[in-house]
């Protein structure tokens, strides 16, 4: 039964991707430059909500979204977090650069303008925080991962400040949310199916994440954005804010074991 939810997920992914991918082609080949930002960000935020429905995800909203332009940071549990973010936000997203050179889900990304980063080059950092810059005076939202990877779901790791530059430098407020995730009680834990990880290589983690018959997702976000002129501060506070809206993943499914055991 498992295999056949994940086979029918994946056939159903792949054929609704491509079908969004074909509109926002479109939308880049045939729309004037004024008009494509807001398309670009419609159909990739439609894509994200179309997936949650197709992968059973449930999305727990605590608190407001921000509103374009916007620099949001969040903490990092998977290529998952996109989907669950994007659902909710108009928003460009700060990726590793190896993401573009996945299949159908790299070309999406690129065609949604995307901003990859070679976090090992200090010189594309550089380049990176100049694209934030120029993508928020468009009016757009960006998104940033500041842990820099994604983790198990236990606890948030240290933000890295470099790509928290521009932000600090134009003393541009900066929002924040928490992720968490959760599963179905008797399926595979959410910090082995939904976080992704350490070793865990991408098919098999996406194939075991199709074998799950729900996913439940809450998405914090923070009352009040953070301004601060140097960026390492900014970095400190941002994680604290995260930090205290965090709930851990793993902390979380041994709560909920213990409840349905009593």
């Amino acid at each position: 039964m498992k295999f056949l939810r994940a086979s029918v997920k994946t056939l159903a992914l792949i054929a609704f991707t491509l079908s969004v991918c074909a509109l926002i082609v479109m939308v880049k080949f045939f729309l004037p430059a004024s008009k494509k930002a807001r398309w670009l960000d419609s159909l990739f935020r439609a894509w994200a909500r179309g997936t949650a429905l197709l992968l059973g995800i449930k999305i727990n909203l605590r608190g407001v979204p921000p509103r374009p332009p916007f620099f949001l940071v969040s903490n990092h549990l998977g290529y998952l977090d996109v989907v669950v973010l994007a659902a909710c936000l108009d928003c460009v997203f700060i990726a590793k650069q190896d993401v573009a050179g996945w299949p159908v889900v790299g070309f999406l990304c690129r065609q949604v303008d995307t901003i990859f980063v070679n976090r090992a080059s200090r010189r594309d950092v550089v380049r990176v925080n100049s694209l934030i810059e120029k993508t928020l005076a468009a009016g757009r939202g960006v998104v940033l991962f500041a842990e820099g990877t994604s983790t198990a779901g236990a606890e948030v790791a240290p933000f890295n400040p470099s790509l928290l530059h521009s932000a600090a430098k134009m003393e541009f407020p900066v929002s924040y949310s928490a992720l968490s995730y959760r599963v179905p009680m008797g399926e595979t834990p959410a910090h082995l199916s939904v976080c992704w990880w350490g070793d865990m290589t991408f098919a098999d983690h996406l194939f075991r994440l199709f074998q799950l018959s729900s996913i439940e997702a809450t998405l914090s976000f923070g009352d009040e954005p953070i301004v601060q002129n140097d960026r390492k501060l900014l970095a400190r506070q941002l994680w604290r804010a995260v930090n205290e809206q965090f709930i851990p993943v793993i902390e979380l499914e041994e709560t909920c074991s213990t409840q349905t055991g009593l």
